[in-house]
């Protein structure tokens, strides 16, 4: 019987001083352990030569996903149309990124008024796109170096080697 009682004191007594021992962590931890790339953001991006240099104000939103996937979008997908960009992300070195995705390009084979009728746009290649991104110490914003290749229907290259640079910051509430 004693040996019980004192069974049961020592549950009353210690469980709950065990839970204790386990502090929440602190919002440094936290904050920490969230400065990653994953997540939604919007940068300007200008490139130095090439087709893409003539695009001022170019602008990118990405979606980097965990798991290394991701999506990016600009405001001149309109011009040809084309789909958003899909492709792929990886942590290289703390606070080093490197993403690459491709784009598929489009033309008219119509003159526009055609277009305007119903017609549409057809295939015309594919663009590579590889990003060198530094988040910054606090992981709100990044910088980043961003390399263009493009090819046509055949796969011969149209553009090599056009780099450009980013600025992003991270969106939120």
């Amino acid at each position: 019987m004693k040996r019980t009682m004192a069974f049961l004191l020592a549950i009353v007594v210690l469980l709950p001083t065990a839970s204790w021992s386990e502090a929440p962590p602190s919002r440094t931890q936290s904050s920490a352990a969230k400065i990653d790339l994953a997540g939604a953001w919007k940068a300007k991006v200008q490139f130095k030569s090439g087709m893409l240099a003539d695009w001022k104000g170019l602008q990118f939103m990405y979606a980097f996903n965990q798991g290394g996937t991701m999506t990016e979008s600009s405001n001149y997908d309109g011009s040809p149309p084309g789909p958003p960009d899909y492709g792929v992300w990886r942590k290289t070195w703390a606070r080093q990124f490197e993403a690459r995705y491709e784009v598929w390009l489009t033309k008219s084979e119509k003159p526009l008024e055609e277009i305007a009728k119903g017609g549409g746009w057809l295939p015309d290649g594919h663009g590579i796109l590889s990003e060198k991104i530094t988040l910054s110490a606090d992981g709100k914003s990044f910088k980043s170096i961003i390399r263009w290749d493009s090819f046509d229907q055949a796969g011969k290259a149209v553009e090599s080697a056009i780099e450009g640079t980013g600025e992003g910051k991270r969106m939120g509430f």
